[in-house]
């Protein structure tokens, strides 16, 4: 995966912790850090619209539809 360089300004509070993480090695360095904490909240933004987008459906209108020519499918199986 192609990586890219950019600078960001941070509250300098998020950075002393930050260099904790890394000073204890959870990270190993600040850029791991930085760049898991992103890909982690785009992950949660993504699953939040998906639910959001789910909350719309009408649940009997999508019963409805799955259950749309379903009838005549009964009618053309055969019985056992």
């Amino acid at each position: 995966m192609t990586r890219a360089k950019i600078a960001i300004t941070i509250d300098q509070m998020l950075l002393e912790t930050l260099d904790d993480l890394v000073k204890n090695s959870l990270f190993q360095n600040r850029s791991q850090a930085i760049n898991n904490a992103v890909k982690d909240m785009l992950s949660r933004i993504q699953k939040t619209r998906l639910e959001l987008e789910c909350q719309k459906l009408i649940m009997e209108e999508e019963r409805d539809f799955a259950d749309l020519g379903i009838e005549e499918d009964f009618i053309e199986w055969e019985t056992y």
